[in-house]
């Protein structure tokens, strides 16, 4: 984490020098005034999906919490789309190109299950369920082992698949 903060201002400086070459490219192509008009247009646009994304990610999130169900889908979408619609806002045609991949279903999707998997990478199993209700994992029965355990399982013998009842928990070493 500390490594990303440190590379920060370098990200922001190579995103000012793009941002002002794409500009650049823009003027040349379309014309000075048509360019501003793009970035100011991008801009309002962003700022009114700004209110609009916020508001709709509290009522959703309201609806999950007062219905039972686990919010972390809900605050999810709404922080790709709050992100979206804040690149948007923000002057200049990459991060408005990029705002828009966010706040489009196709890209709100794909974004969404990558901050929900990145969640599940650093916070516990248990808080994951909280959060996206339950998992589900695939559980793959390894090859058997030529030697014999230290001790025999209490479930049974090696190889067995053994049924039953599911019972969510964390592994505490």
């Amino acid at each position: 984490m500390r490594r990303g903060l440190a590379l920060l201002p370098l990200g922001l400086l190579l995103l000012a020098v793009a941002e002002i070459s794409v500009f650049m490219a823009v003027v040349h192509a379309l014309g000075a005034g048509w360019a501003l008009l793009i970035i100011a247009g991008s801009s309002v646009a962003g700022l009114a999906l700004l209110r609009r994304e916020g508001i709709r990610g509290w009522r959703s999130f309201r609806a999950a919490a007062e219905a039972g169900r686990p919010p972390g889908p809900q605050v999810s979408d709404s922080l790709v789309g709050l992100l979206g619609a804040l690149l948007l806002a923000v002057p200049g045609f990459l991060t408005a190109v990029a705002g828009l991949l966010l706040v489009a279903p196709p890209g709100r999707f794909l974004a969404r299950r990558g901050v929900e998997r990145a969640t599940e990478r650093r916070v516990s199993s248990a808080v994951a369920g909280d959060l996206f209700g339950p998992r589900h994992v695939r559980v793959r029965q390894s090859a058997p082992v030529d030697e014999p355990p230290a001790e025999p399982a209490a479930f049974g013998p090696p190889g067995q698949v053994v049924q039953g009842e599911v019972v969510e928990g964390e592994i505490v070493r």
